[in-house]
């Protein structure tokens, strides 16, 4: 029996300063115990302090790479961080849209921390009617929760984060995760999951070290689903494994630093995510 390990696809722009992004999100892969594969969607020259220039990748260098990877290691699950402009959602929609069966965890990287928007309009109206039919759950933030919201209204409460998502969750006719990690005295989210709320308890760990907190929680849900993990249970491992980095303590930039996504092998723990040998046709993946 040779070693299968199962393969999640990040499809996201690029940090060079190696805190979010795909960098994030393969080092969360990794360190879960998955194998990853990428695809980016843009450059961008970037540190803990901000961000200082964006480069789109060409759409047809980006369907190349959804091509090379889908052709020859097919991944059990994907997520989707920063998708870009309008043409290189197209392009990731039509690819995607051939694999149905395929896990599609959706990060909407649409308002930053301070509240800028990251995502223009037209993008974002693409964003909606093309890539939120085929994931199977969608983490937006408080903010971009707000913004996607009609009409647009503040959340203030618990309450209205469960308005939200079953609101949502119903729109989309997909399963919504509203983070709270930028509420000021709790760190809970909530699911939406077939009409069904289920709350994640949070701890608001006190470190100004918040960077990529987004793109890892959501590559380590997609890592639950790729092995096969129901929702609720890739969900709670995933902020299990987003607390340790976050509490881990990495000090590292003049900015908002990163998490350490090594955590577990520091610390000696082991991982949320085990491998498991399996053998490749234990997974077909076809059209």
């Amino acid at each position: 029996m040779s070693l299968f390990l199962p393969s999640v696809l990040t499809i996201a722009g690029s940090d060079s300063s190696g805190g979010a992004g795909i960098q994030a999100d393969l080092k969360t892969i990794t360190a879960l115990g998955l194998y990853g594969s990428s695809a980016i969607t843009a450059l961008t020259a970037q540190n803990t302090t901000g961000v200082y220039l964006t480069e789109a990748v060409n759409p047809k260098m980006l369907a190349r790479q959804l091509e090379a990877v889908f052709s020859d290691i097919p991944p059990q699950a994907v997520k989707i961080g920063m998708a870009g402009n309008v043409s290189s959602i197209e392009v990731i929609a039509d690819k995607l849209s051939c694999y149905p069966k395929i896990p599609v965890v959706l990060d909407p990287v649409m308002v930053s921390t301070s509240g800028g928007t990251l995502l223009q309009a037209e993008a974002l109206k693409t964003l909606i009617e093309r890539l939120f039919p085929l994931a199977a759950l969608v983490t937006p933030n408080i903010l971009e929760t707000e913004v996607l919201l009609s009409p647009k209204k503040r959340l203030l409460s618990k309450r209205d984060m469960e308005e939200a998502a079953s609101e949502l969750s119903g729109k989309y006719q997909t399963a919504f995760l509203l983070k709270g990690g930028h509420c000021e005295t709790y760190a809970d989210d909530v699911l939406c999951h077939d009409g069904t709320l289920t709350w994640f308890p949070g701890k608001r760990i006190p470190t100004p070290n918040t960077h990529g907190t987004g793109c890892t929680l959501s590559s380590a849900i997609a890592c639950g689903l790729a092995k096969g993990k129901t929702m609720t249970e890739s969900i709670a491992a995933a902020k299990e494994y987003l607390n340790g980095a976050l509490m881990a303590g990495l000090d590292l930039g003049k900015g908002s630093g990163p998490i350490w996504h090594g955590w577990q092998a520091t610390m000696g723990e082991t991982t949320a995510f085990p491998p498991v040998l399996l053998k490749q046709k234990d997974h077909p993946i076809t059209p």
